[in-house]
């Protein structure tokens, strides 16, 4: 039997009706009201691992103090950490946003570079992170890949992968552009309140007739 085709502009369109009134995911939120790469930067060093609750209000308290990376490289390490707890892994994450401020100081003029390469030479940046910049702090095309973006594109039936890595490379290839900058927000969202990795909400899903529910042994 052949592979049913996903119609993905009709899953894009579902999800933006669905998601019109939960609220967006922290960074996405961040990327909104300021309107600045070095935030959204900062803002998705302190979201990895740290729910968007936590996020958010960590990432607010910090701003209050440093907005650019000079001045944050004027704040003690202590005076970091202590803005931003409890978010996961706290100290640490305060070591490379000092170690991200030197760097951008020393080799792009204390500026936020917008190619992914550039971004990935960063300490602690990755290629969700880099790409998360792109499209939240610069509004470039970039395919941003999470937990959810992966696990739900998989489940969809719209990619078969093994990796979010891999996920990326499958949507660069096969997702229209239009919907580049908007899918990983859709789709965190989707993740975050309806489509759990255990046991999702289908019977409340607007787009379960478009999903193959792949690996999904029990739902709700």
């Amino acid at each position: 039997m052949a592979r049913k085709q996903i119609d993905i502009r009709r899953v894009v369109e579902g999800l933006r009706w669905a998601t019109k009134d939960l609220p967006d995911p922290s960074v996405t939120m961040v990327g909104k009201k300021w309107k600045n790469p070095f935030l959204v930067l900062i803002s998705c060093l302190l979201s990895l691992r740290t729910k968007d609750e936590t996020t958010l209000p960590a990432s607010e308290r910090l701003f209050k103090l440093a907005d650019n990376p000079q001045d944050m490289l004027r704040l003690s390490l202590d005076q970091i950490q202590k803005a931003i707890y409890p978010v996961g892994f706290y100290k640490t994450k305060a070591r490379s946003i000092h170690s991200i401020c030197s760097h951008l100081i020393d080799r792009y003029a204390g500026q936020v570079p917008d190619d992914i390469d550039e971004l990935l030479t960063l300490h602690g940046v990755g290629r969700k992170t880099a790409n998360l910049v792109l499209t939240e702090g610069f509004g470039k095309l970039g395919v941003c890949v999470d937990t959810h973006v992966h696990r739900i594109s998989n489940r969809l039936g719209y990619v078969k992968t093994k990796t979010p890595e891999e996920t990326e490379w499958s949507l660069r290839k096969k997702l229209p552009k239009e919907f580049w900058i908007e899918y990983n927000s859709l789709l965190v969202v989707w993740g975050q309140n309806v489509c759990k990795p255990i046991s999702p909400f289908c019977s409340d899903c607007p787009i379960s007739n478009d999903c193959l529910r792949v690996g999904v042994s029990t739902s709700r």
